[in-house]
């Protein structure tokens, strides 16, 4: 995938950071990444989505978007005048979101070529309100092995594991915040092998897991 020249630095494949500075720590360690809590309880994410999608492709985004009041304090709702902050869905090159709040016009693509699936609008909105991938937890190396040889050259940094909090919940195969078993691959064989079972399925979920939806709400304290 060749880049836009006004497309942000990718990471982990769809976390976008806005210099080469930011590869080495998440972009939420040096500033506040949460989105505030209404007095109501309720944490209000304003959005605006392009017109580059037809009616069928907005209705798969805003399943996405009001899924998160089911079960959450989380309620997303279209941008009004006033707000400065919002998250702008666009269908840019490929599926990509900044990890939590990051102030004004916060660019979150779906592209519509490959990117409108419920769980895949649902694991760049939980970038965007503060989370990582599964496999780049801190306790990672006790339940996947990455296998660094059959990682494309100049992708290893996707595997980097960062120091994150888990809310008390332990590892998730289920997660919809795990890549799949030849995420990266240069020649088709897996760079993820779950340990100490290698059978485990992962990296398959449609939609967010109980353990994705705790974690929110522990995060969130919904």
């Amino acid at each position: 995938m060749t880049p836009d020249l006004d497309m942000p630095i990718l990471m982990d494949g769809d976390i976008a950071v806005e210099s080469e500075a930011e590869r080495n720590a998440d972009p939420c360690t040096s500033r506040g990444c949460m989105w505030g809590k209404s007095t109501d309880g309720k944490v209000y994410i304003p959005y605006a989505i392009s017109n580059q999608y037809s009616s069928r492709e907005r209705s798969i985004i805003e399943r996405g978007l009001e899924s998160f009041s089911s079960f959450s304090c989380i309620r997303f709702r279209p941008r009004q005048n006033g707000d400065r902050d919002y998250l702008s869905i666009q269908s840019k090159k490929g599926c990509y979101s900044f990890v939590g709040r990051r102030g004004n016009a916060q660019e979150l693509s779906l592209a519509r070529s490959g990117c409108l699936y419920h769980g895949t609008v649902q694991h760049e909105l939980l970038h965007a309100l503060g989370f990582n991938h599964e496999q780049t937890r801190s306790d990672r190396d006790n339940h996947i092995r990455v296998v660094l040889q059959n990682v494309q050259s100049g992708m290893e940094h996707n595997f980097r594991k960062i120091a994150t909090l888990n809310q008390g919940t332990s590892y998730d195969y289920g997660s919809v915040m795990q890549y799949h078993r030849t995420a990266f691959s240069k020649n088709g064989q897996p760079t993820m092998v779950p340990i100490p079972n290698s059978n485990v399925a992962f990296g398959q979920a449609k939609e967010m897991s109980r353990n994705d939806k705790a974690r929110l709400n522990t995060l969130y304290k919904c």
